[in-house]
Protein backbone atom coordinates (compact mmCIF):
# COMPACT_ATOMS: atom_id res chain seq x y z
CA UNK A 1 0.00 0.00 0.00
CA UNK A 2 0.88 3.42 -0.76
CA UNK A 3 -1.68 5.91 -0.16
CA UNK A 4 -5.24 5.40 1.42
CA UNK A 5 -8.34 7.53 1.72
CA UNK A 6 -9.65 8.32 4.98
CA UNK A 7 -13.39 9.49 5.04
CA UNK A 8 -14.54 11.63 7.93
CA UNK A 9 -17.73 13.63 8.34
CA UNK A 10 -17.47 14.94 11.72
CA UNK A 11 -19.81 12.21 13.48
CA UNK A 12 -18.95 9.92 16.48
CA UNK A 13 -17.08 7.28 14.27
CA UNK A 14 -14.49 10.13 12.70
CA UNK A 15 -12.34 9.84 15.71
CA UNK A 16 -12.33 5.74 15.27
CA UNK A 17 -11.77 6.69 11.17
CA UNK A 18 -8.65 8.28 12.26
CA UNK A 19 -7.18 5.99 14.98
CA UNK A 20 -7.78 2.64 12.93
CA UNK A 21 -6.23 5.02 9.80
CA UNK A 22 -2.97 5.79 11.90
CA UNK A 23 -2.68 2.16 12.91
CA UNK A 24 -2.61 0.97 9.23
CA UNK A 25 -0.87 3.76 8.25
CA UNK A 26 1.96 2.44 10.63
CA UNK A 27 1.78 -0.87 9.60
CA UNK A 28 1.92 -0.01 6.17
CA UNK A 29 3.78 2.90 5.48
CA UNK A 30 1.48 4.28 3.86
CA UNK A 31 0.49 7.86 3.18
CA UNK A 32 -3.55 9.09 4.17
CA UNK A 33 -5.55 11.21 2.78
CA UNK A 34 -8.45 12.51 4.81
CA UNK A 35 -11.37 13.38 2.94
CA UNK A 36 -14.69 14.95 4.02
CA UNK A 37 -17.19 15.85 1.27
CA UNK A 38 -19.73 18.45 1.76
CA UNK A 39 -23.09 17.70 -0.20
CA UNK A 40 -24.46 19.68 -2.90
CA UNK A 41 -27.81 19.76 -0.75
CA UNK A 42 -25.50 21.83 1.77
CA UNK A 43 -24.04 24.41 -0.41
CA UNK A 44 -27.22 24.61 -2.03
CA UNK A 45 -29.14 28.39 -3.57
CA UNK A 46 -32.15 30.28 -2.34
CA UNK A 47 -34.82 29.43 -3.18
CA UNK A 48 -36.18 30.97 -6.48
CA UNK A 49 -39.85 31.84 -5.65
CA UNK A 50 -42.05 32.52 -2.65
CA UNK A 51 -45.99 31.24 -2.05
CA UNK A 52 -47.96 33.72 -0.83
CA UNK A 53 -49.19 36.99 -2.36
CA UNK A 54 -46.18 38.92 -1.19
CA UNK A 55 -45.47 42.49 -2.85
CA UNK A 56 -42.60 42.49 -5.94
CA UNK A 57 -40.53 44.63 -3.93
CA UNK A 58 -40.91 42.70 -0.59
CA UNK A 59 -40.37 39.49 -2.38
CA UNK A 60 -37.26 40.65 -4.09
CA UNK A 61 -35.65 41.70 -0.46
CA UNK A 62 -36.81 38.63 0.94
CA UNK A 63 -35.16 36.94 -1.67
CA UNK A 64 -32.10 38.93 -0.96
CA UNK A 65 -32.11 37.94 2.37
CA UNK A 66 -32.39 34.56 1.70
CA UNK A 67 -29.70 34.76 -0.66
CA UNK A 68 -27.35 36.16 1.56
CA UNK A 69 -27.96 34.00 4.42
CA UNK A 70 -27.74 30.84 2.26
CA UNK A 71 -24.30 32.44 1.48
CA UNK A 72 -22.92 32.98 4.88
CA UNK A 73 -24.33 29.08 5.29
CA UNK A 74 -22.24 27.42 2.70
CA UNK A 75 -19.66 29.33 4.27
CA UNK A 76 -20.11 28.32 7.44
CA UNK A 77 -20.20 24.44 6.01
CA UNK A 78 -16.99 24.81 4.44
CA UNK A 79 -15.38 25.87 7.71
CA UNK A 80 -17.08 23.20 9.29
CA UNK A 81 -15.73 21.10 6.98
CA UNK A 82 -11.84 22.37 7.18
CA UNK A 83 -12.23 22.37 10.79
CA UNK A 84 -13.42 18.35 11.14
CA UNK A 85 -9.98 17.80 8.58
CA UNK A 86 -7.60 19.63 10.64
CA UNK A 87 -8.77 17.96 13.97
CA UNK A 88 -9.00 14.21 11.54
CA UNK A 89 -5.44 15.34 10.43
CA UNK A 90 -4.24 16.32 14.17
CA UNK A 91 -5.22 12.69 15.71
CA UNK A 92 -3.67 10.80 12.84
CA UNK A 93 -0.55 12.66 13.28
CA UNK A 94 -0.75 12.16 17.21
CA UNK A 95 -0.68 8.31 16.24
CA UNK A 96 2.96 8.38 14.47
CA UNK A 97 1.85 9.37 10.93
CA UNK A 98 3.25 12.22 8.97
CA UNK A 99 2.39 11.65 5.67
CA UNK A 100 -1.28 13.29 6.09
CA UNK A 101 -3.06 15.45 3.33
CA UNK A 102 -6.52 16.93 3.50
CA UNK A 103 -9.12 17.48 0.99
CA UNK A 104 -12.52 19.31 1.04
CA UNK A 105 -14.60 18.44 -1.77
CA UNK A 106 -18.35 19.60 -3.01
CA UNK A 107 -20.56 17.18 -4.60
CA UNK A 108 -21.60 13.57 -4.75
CA UNK A 109 -19.68 11.57 -1.99
CA UNK A 110 -19.98 8.30 -4.09
CA UNK A 111 -18.33 10.48 -7.01
CA UNK A 112 -15.64 11.95 -5.14
CA UNK A 113 -14.60 8.81 -3.80
CA UNK A 114 -14.56 6.87 -6.98
CA UNK A 115 -12.67 10.10 -8.61
CA UNK A 116 -10.07 9.67 -5.28
CA UNK A 117 -9.80 5.68 -5.43
CA UNK A 118 -8.14 5.45 -8.59
CA UNK A 119 -4.71 6.50 -7.24
CA UNK A 120 -5.40 4.81 -3.77
CA UNK A 121 -5.19 1.01 -1.94
CA UNK A 122 -7.87 0.97 0.51
CA UNK A 123 -10.87 3.48 1.78
CA UNK A 124 -11.83 3.77 4.81
CA UNK A 125 -14.89 4.81 6.34
CA UNK A 126 -17.25 4.62 9.86
CA UNK A 127 -20.11 1.96 9.59
CA UNK A 128 -22.65 5.35 10.52
CA UNK A 129 -22.63 8.47 9.78
CA UNK A 130 -24.12 11.88 11.22
CA UNK A 131 -27.81 10.88 9.99
CA UNK A 132 -27.65 7.17 11.32
CA UNK A 133 -30.30 5.67 13.43
CA UNK A 134 -28.28 4.41 16.08
CA UNK A 135 -31.64 2.80 18.06
CA UNK A 136 -32.46 0.53 14.85
CA UNK A 137 -28.66 -0.30 13.79
CA UNK A 138 -28.88 1.25 10.70
CA UNK A 139 -26.14 1.36 8.42
CA UNK A 140 -25.43 4.53 7.28
CA UNK A 141 -26.75 4.84 3.78
CA UNK A 142 -23.17 6.35 2.44
CA UNK A 143 -21.48 3.51 3.74
CA UNK A 144 -23.82 1.49 1.32
CA UNK A 145 -23.24 3.17 -1.80
CA UNK A 146 -19.50 3.40 -1.75
CA UNK A 147 -19.16 -0.50 -0.56
CA UNK A 148 -21.40 -1.24 -4.15
CA UNK A 149 -19.51 1.23 -6.18
CA UNK A 150 -15.93 1.30 -4.80
CA UNK A 151 -13.02 -1.38 -6.36
CA UNK A 152 -10.65 -0.89 -3.55
CA UNK A 153 -10.98 -2.51 -0.24
CA UNK A 154 -13.05 -0.97 2.43
CA UNK A 155 -12.05 -0.82 5.70
CA UNK A 156 -15.09 -0.63 7.56
CA UNK A 157 -14.04 1.10 11.25
CA UNK A 158 -16.22 0.25 14.36
CA UNK A 159 -17.63 2.70 16.49
CA UNK A 160 -14.41 2.31 18.73
CA UNK A 161 -10.95 1.79 17.84
CA UNK A 162 -9.21 -1.35 19.80
CA UNK A 163 -5.49 -2.98 19.66
CA UNK A 164 -5.66 -5.56 16.72
CA UNK A 165 -3.93 -9.06 17.29
CA UNK A 166 -5.96 -11.94 15.40
CA UNK A 167 -8.08 -11.62 12.63
CA UNK A 168 -10.67 -14.18 11.32
CA UNK A 169 -11.14 -14.66 7.30
CA UNK A 170 -14.69 -15.63 6.27
CA UNK A 171 -13.97 -17.82 3.45
CA UNK A 172 -16.38 -19.08 0.66
CA UNK A 173 -14.30 -19.94 -1.87
CA UNK A 174 -15.19 -17.58 -4.25
CA UNK A 175 -13.20 -14.80 -6.09
CA UNK A 176 -13.86 -12.32 -3.64
CA UNK A 177 -12.68 -14.55 -0.81
CA UNK A 178 -9.77 -15.83 -2.61
CA UNK A 179 -8.44 -12.13 -2.91
CA UNK A 180 -8.77 -11.42 0.50
CA UNK A 181 -7.02 -14.13 1.24
CA UNK A 182 -4.25 -13.34 -1.15
CA UNK A 183 -4.32 -9.82 0.07
CA UNK A 184 -3.72 -11.36 3.98
CA UNK A 185 -1.45 -13.48 2.70
CA UNK A 186 0.94 -10.45 0.81
CA UNK A 187 0.22 -7.37 2.72
CA UNK A 188 2.25 -5.67 5.63
CA UNK A 189 -1.05 -4.54 7.43
CA UNK A 190 -1.74 -8.08 8.17
CA UNK A 191 1.51 -9.04 9.45
CA UNK A 192 2.32 -10.93 12.72
CA UNK A 193 -1.27 -11.24 13.27
CA UNK A 194 -2.79 -14.05 14.62
CA UNK A 195 -5.10 -15.56 11.55
CA UNK A 196 -8.17 -17.58 11.74
CA UNK A 197 -9.85 -19.06 8.59
CA UNK A 198 -13.46 -20.28 8.50
CA UNK A 199 -16.01 -21.37 5.86
CA UNK A 200 -19.19 -21.89 7.19
CA UNK A 201 -21.95 -24.80 5.84
CA UNK A 202 -21.61 -28.31 5.06
CA UNK A 203 -18.41 -30.35 4.80
CA UNK A 204 -17.93 -31.71 1.62
CA UNK A 205 -14.75 -32.51 -0.83
CA UNK A 206 -15.02 -29.79 -2.52
CA UNK A 207 -15.22 -27.53 0.75
CA UNK A 208 -12.42 -28.89 1.99
CA UNK A 209 -10.32 -28.51 -1.21
CA UNK A 210 -10.64 -25.00 -1.45
CA UNK A 211 -9.96 -24.48 2.57
CA UNK A 212 -6.94 -26.42 1.85
CA UNK A 213 -5.91 -24.32 -0.80
CA UNK A 214 -6.76 -20.81 0.91
CA UNK A 215 -4.50 -22.34 3.79
CA UNK A 216 -1.90 -23.05 1.84
CA UNK A 217 -1.71 -19.61 0.35
CA UNK A 218 -1.64 -17.98 3.98
CA UNK A 219 0.87 -20.63 5.13
CA UNK A 220 3.21 -19.11 2.67
CA UNK A 221 2.39 -15.91 3.57
CA UNK A 222 4.10 -16.71 7.07
CA UNK A 223 1.28 -17.35 8.85
CA UNK A 224 0.60 -20.53 11.21
CA UNK A 225 -3.33 -20.81 10.44
CA UNK A 226 -6.31 -22.78 12.29
CA UNK A 227 -8.35 -23.42 9.68
CA UNK A 228 -11.86 -25.38 10.01
CA UNK A 229 -15.18 -25.87 8.41
CA UNK A 230 -18.82 -24.92 10.83
CA UNK A 231 -21.67 -25.87 10.70
CA UNK A 232 -24.41 -23.54 11.27
CA UNK A 233 -26.03 -20.27 9.49
CA UNK A 234 -23.24 -17.93 7.86
CA UNK A 235 -24.30 -14.81 9.91
CA UNK A 236 -24.87 -16.14 13.28
CA UNK A 237 -21.52 -19.13 13.05
CA UNK A 238 -19.24 -15.91 11.95
CA UNK A 239 -20.51 -13.95 15.10
CA UNK A 240 -20.31 -16.83 17.51
CA UNK A 241 -16.62 -17.44 16.44
CA UNK A 242 -15.67 -13.97 16.49
CA UNK A 243 -17.08 -13.60 20.43
CA UNK A 244 -15.47 -17.06 21.43
CA UNK A 245 -12.26 -16.37 19.93
CA UNK A 246 -11.93 -12.97 20.63
CA UNK A 247 -11.43 -11.73 17.22
CA UNK A 248 -10.25 -7.77 16.37
CA UNK A 249 -11.04 -7.87 12.71
CA UNK A 250 -13.09 -9.39 10.38
CA UNK A 251 -12.16 -10.01 6.41
CA UNK A 252 -14.09 -11.22 3.97
CA UNK A 253 -15.15 -11.30 0.21
CA UNK A 254 -17.66 -8.27 -0.54
CA UNK A 255 -19.37 -10.86 -3.43
CA UNK A 256 -19.37 -14.32 -2.81
CA UNK A 257 -21.18 -17.91 -5.01
CA UNK A 258 -22.52 -19.51 -1.15
CA UNK A 259 -24.06 -18.17 1.30
CA UNK A 260 -22.77 -15.05 1.92
CA UNK A 261 -22.95 -13.76 -2.09
CA UNK A 262 -24.78 -10.47 -2.25
CA UNK A 263 -23.01 -7.85 -0.43
CA UNK A 264 -25.67 -5.32 1.53
CA UNK A 265 -28.36 -6.15 -1.07
CA UNK A 266 -28.16 -9.48 0.25
CA UNK A 267 -29.12 -10.65 3.90
CA UNK A 268 -25.77 -12.28 5.17
CA UNK A 269 -22.91 -9.14 4.24
CA UNK A 270 -25.35 -6.83 5.49
CA UNK A 271 -25.68 -8.49 8.69
CA UNK A 272 -21.76 -8.95 9.36
CA UNK A 273 -21.31 -5.70 9.26
CA UNK A 274 -24.16 -4.39 11.36
CA UNK A 275 -24.00 -6.75 13.90
CA UNK A 276 -19.84 -6.87 13.78
CA UNK A 277 -18.92 -4.89 17.34
CA UNK A 278 -14.95 -5.12 15.29
CA UNK A 279 -14.15 -3.38 12.04
CA UNK A 280 -14.84 -5.08 8.91
CA UNK A 281 -12.41 -5.18 5.99
CA UNK A 282 -14.44 -5.92 2.90
CA UNK A 283 -12.90 -6.91 -0.70
CA UNK A 284 -14.21 -6.22 -4.30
Amino acid sequence: MSKFIALVDGSIYSKSVCEHAAWIAGRTGSAVEVLHVLGRREMASAPSNLSGSIALGARTSILEELSALDEQRAKLSQKRGWAILDDAKALIEAGGVSNVTTRLRIGDLVEEVAESETDSDMVVIGKRGEAADFAKMHLGSNLERIVRSVQKPVFVAARAFKPIDKILIAFDGGPSSMKAVDHVARSTLYAGLKCRLVTVGSETAETAKQLAGAKTILQAGGYSVDAAIIPGQAEKAILDTIEADAVDLLVMGAYGHSKMRNLIIGSTTTEMVRLCKIPVVLYR
